[in-house]
């Protein structure tokens, strides 16, 4: 039983010492999701955002002095 335990120890240590080469599911280009991301970067440069104006601001009113 002992050499079984040894070779998993071995096989364990062996697997953790290899570098990973997972790639996130973004990392292929996809032609359709490019194509939709160019259109709407044009779509929003040529927008302009401007700020609504702000009202004026009230006086408080004074109370008459007695």
């Amino acid at each position: 039983m002992k050499p079984v335990w040894i070779a998993a120890a071995a096989l364990t240590i062996g697997m953790l010492s290899l570098p990973a080469y997972a790639v996130p599911p973004t990392a292929t280009p996809s032609p359709g999701y490019d194509a939709r991301l160019q259109q709407s970067r044009q779509g929003s440069a040529t927008t302009i955002h401007t700020p609504a104006p702000r009202p004026p601001k009230t006086r408080p009113k004074k109370s008459p002095q007695q």
